[in-house]
């Protein structure tokens, strides 16, 4: 456990670097999160109508809202690999390039958002469904298929391939690296939501002055936390994404990582200790 938490925070470390040298990276999560907040906002009236008017036009209406929203996040997080992947191996990638790359990359995402709103809607659907069996499902299924999927959008921008291609090429990746069954075993995000948590308690602890007025600021400047943490958190995890998949395609850690940091991303299941 505490190896793994030291892991996640030295992968924290070396991605918070990398941003430094080229912080236009938090210009694709910055705009993906505030178009996405716009989908959001143009979907509430038509899910609630869907709501009203039965399962069938509420979840032809979710299943509409899943391939927006996934659309925009994999648009902007194609051209977040490329520039990374440019950084990566030391040239450099302008924002307007980042983004004709993902436009010129259209079709695939396009096609990944369609596939994923597609198992986003079936897992949805298993979870109110299925009773405790199906949310225990949903996840372990959720689970692997984020697993298997992890390098789609790296395949689909640095190796042009298809839909189908791209997640035949990211499974093979994963298991040809690290073995069939596998866990992750750092991640960034873990360092995030301490940071979140900390701000969590921090807001809260205010109640205790029994000022609303003092509550109130906290509670927004909480909200700020979040929507900041949230931005640079995607965008080093673009980068950790880019590296990873870089190791698994060549065989070659980046420069700028470690390599047992790279290597040992995932861990058998069987590992001892975990």
């Amino acid at each position: 456990m505490f190896e793994s938490i030291g892991r996640s925070i030295e992968l924290f470390r070396t991605s918070w670097g990398i941003l430094m040298q080229d912080k236009k990276l938090l210009v694709f999560p910055l705009l993906s999160g505030i178009i996405s907040i716009i989908v959001l906002a143009t979907f509430i009236i038509p899910l609630i109508i869907g709501g009203i008017f039965g399962d069938i036009v509420f979840y032809a209406a979710l299943f509409a809202f899943y391939l927006v929203s996934y659309f925009v996040v994999i648009f902007f997080n194609t051209a977040l690999v490329s520039c990374v992947n440019a950084r990566l191996h030391g040239s450099e990638m302008s924002v307007g390039e980042g983004l004709k790359n993902a436009l010129n990359h259209f079709t695939s995402i396009l096609g990944w958002a369609l596939v994923s709103a597609t198992v986003g809607i079936l897992l949805q659907l298993l979870r109110e469904k299925g009773g405790a069996i199906g949310k225990i499902a949903a996840s372990l299924v959720g689970g692997a298929w984020g697993l298997v999927t992890f390098f789609v959008v790296p395949v689909l921008v640095l190796e042009d391939k298809g839909v189908f291609d791209a997640i035949r090429e990211s499974t093979t990746l994963i298991k040809k690296t690290w073995g069939e069954t596998i866990i992750g075993s750092g991640s960034i995000m873990l360092v995030f939501v301490i940071i979140g948590i900390i701000g969590l308690v921090a807001t809260l602890a205010t109640l205790l002055l029994g000022n609303l007025t003092i509550f109130g600021i906290a509670l927004v400047l909480f909200i700020g936390l979040v929507i900041v943490l949230s931005v640079v958190a995607s965008a080093m995890q673009g980068i950790f994404v880019t590296a990873l998949y870089t190791y698994a395609k060549t065989g070659t850690v980046p420069s700028a990582f470690r390599q047992d940091l790279i290597q040992n991303a995932f861990v058998p299941t069987k590992q001892p200790g975990l």
